[in-house]
């Protein structure tokens, strides 16, 4: 039998730019031995973020009702998604984001793991959101690890998220209907992707979806592919990876050899969670169609799963791999299963759903 591996070969750089334009999955084209620093000047390097400078960067994104009575964040009108795309910022850094409220309800963008003022907490404790058809700014900054006073306070960079917080009282209606993305603060140093997919279990559902119309995430045999996981709603999850680990550090990486950090393929991924980690597609295991779920037995069995396909080298599909897929699809997944009995429904046309009494 031969080595599942070993077509397995060094992953080029990427180029990439600081803020990330996909949508749930993005998949950006390896260029040999250049990275793209938050300024936008193209440097030779190995696959790791530049030295960022102090610089303001500034974005304009629509809030906008979507079919099937979702609402998504986009960068440019008539783009909005679920999840919403991904803001990547390099450790000081500062985004100042103009949002635009295309809808009839009041709404805002809350991030996680990032400086802001008052002004820009997005919730309406802070009287800080966008009423309808309103436009405004938010300022998100961010700081490296520095020692004050002998103590080593921690910096932005990490896995985070952004979401609405002012839909209802606290936003639970727009984070319902899908008023959420990822956000990523990368650390000088830190391995690039080539690939990277945003997974966000928001009550039974997997970025607002059941299976089988859940995401299929896909790369090739050897390309490094960063997962993004994010919880929203009121519900207990776990996230689980199929035959694919990960260390369960800042970065998902292990820093060297006599690193301590548990390596894990099972995480919990609760409300107002997120964390990231990159594996190498098929490291190991060769490709095949590997599943990705929820481990709380009774989520996965309601839809809560979905599939990461890992295609061969060349791109082609596989042995078996496409069965397993027709398998998925014909199972539906959350036929019969019980259902989380505190999932509230998405809210309706009027955004009243899921948030009684407001």
């Amino acid at each position: 039998m031969s080595d599942p591996t070993s077509e397995l070969q060094p992953a080029n750089p990427l180029s990439r730019r600081s803020l990330l334009l996909g949508a749930g999955v993005l998949a950006a084209a390896p260029v040999a031995a250049y990275v793209l620093g938050p300024g936008g000047a193209v440097a030779p390097a190995a696959a790791a973020a530049p030295a960022p400078s102090a610089t303001v960067r500034r974005i304009t994104m629509y809030a906008e009702r979507l079919p099937g009575g979702m609402v998504g964040y986009g960068l440019a009108a008539g783009t909005a998604t679920v999840p919403g795309p991904v803001l990547e910022m390099w450790e000081g850094e500062t985004l100042e984001i103009t949002l635009v409220n295309t809808t009839d309800q009041r709404l805002s963008i809350h991030p996680h793991g990032v400086n802001y003022d008052v002004d820009s907490d997005g919730s309406p404790f802070n009287d800080s959101f966008n009423e309808p058809g309103e436009t405004r700014v938010y300022v998100w900054s961010t700081v490296p690890m520095a020692r004050d006073r002998g103590i080593w306070m921690p910096g932005s960079a990490g896995y985070w998220h952004y979401h609405d917080h002012a839909w209802g009282e606290h936003g639970t209606p727009g984070v319902a209907a899908g008023l959420y993305g990822a956000l990523v603060v990368r650390r000088v140093g830190d391995v690039l992707p080539q690939k990277q997919f945003t997974v966000v279990f928001n009550d039974m559902l997997v970025n607002n979806k059941a299976a089988p119309d859940t995401p299929m995430f896909e790369a090739k045999l050897g390309e490094r592919v960063e997962f993004i996981c994010i919880g929203h709603g009121n519900t207990f999850h776990t996230f689980h990876l199929h035959a694919h680990r990960w260390a369960n550090s800042r970065t998902g990486l292990l820093q060297g050899r006599d690193d301590p950090s548990q390596v894990v393929d099972n995480r919990d991924l609760n409300p107002g969670d997120s964390f990231g980690f990159q594996v190498v597609a098929g490291l190991g295991v060769g490709p095949g169609a590997w599943m990705y779920h929820c481990h709380v037995q009774f989520h996965a069995d309601g839809g809560m799963a979905g599939i990461f396909l890992v295609r061969n080298a060349d791109g082609s599909m596989p042995p078996g791999a496409q069965e397993s897929i027709d398998r998925f699809r014909g199972h539906g997944g959350h036929a019969g299963a019980a259902v989380d009995p505190v999932a509230p429904p998405l809210p309706d046309e009027s955004g009243q759903a899921g948030h009684p009494g407001h």
